[in-house]
């Protein structure tokens, strides 16, 4: 039986296309993407989500609507559709302890970097390839991990080196590590964890 996996986005949705890709490809076999949840209602990732015949969900947090009601009302969605587990795919909202404890070793994470470098809270999309670029690194690359209530602290499962090249910049060194890396280790990643539920689901 496939676990269930969410896909949480607020963007483009290029890391959703990989997981979609290997879905068809049979790489992703032990888990199926039963929702796209956004929080962002333009999201191309939704787009993406409907062409590829897979429910969409925008979950947009209101002006001046505490975090923990934004939260509850995503469980409920999540909870309804029997989601086994959670893929962060360029979700720029972080998540609260209390959210992370629903789906314990079961929220997965992409981050384009080799975590412990410039990771935490602050660091995302081109801010993270800005940084790297800045400090002169001759190497960066991705990690996919465990979510916990730490930004991008939880326990690694993947990582991949991706180089840096001279007169690289943030937008070139952005999409190399996509392709070289991301694209490559998140549907790796979610079999791993998936296989794993489906273990402890026997």
């Amino acid at each position: 039986m496939s676990v269930r996996a969410a896909v949480l986005v607020s963007g483009g949705g290029t890391n959703l296309q990989a997981l979609i890709d290997a879905s068809k490809a049979g790489t992703l076999k032990s888990a199926e993407i039963a929702l796209v949840l956004s929080n962002k209602p333009g999201a191309y990732a939704v787009e993406r989500a409907k062409s590829a015949g897979i429910e969409a969900v925008v979950c947009e947090r209101q002006r001046d609507e505490p975090r923990d009601d934004h939260e509850r009302h995503m469980l409920e969605i999540l909870r309804a559709r029997g989601i086994d587990m959670l893929v962060l795919a360029g979700f720029l909202s972080i998540l609260s302890p209390a959210f992370v404890h629903a789906f314990p070793d079961r929220i997965v994470n992409v981050h384009p970097s080799l975590i412990p470098s410039f990771c935490g809270k602050g660091f995302y999309g081109l801010k993270v390839h800005e940084a790297a670029l800045a400090c002169g690194v001759k190497v960066t690359g991705a990690t996919v991990h465990l979510v916990n209530e730490i930004p991008d602290g939880g326990r690694i499962l993947l990582q991949k080196a991706v180089e840096v090249l001279p007169g690289d910049t943030p937008e070139v060194l952005q999409r190399r590590v996509m392709e070289d890396a991301e694209w490559v280790l998140l549907p790796r990643a979610v079999e791993m964890v998936a296989r794993q539920i489906q273990e402890e689901l026997r």
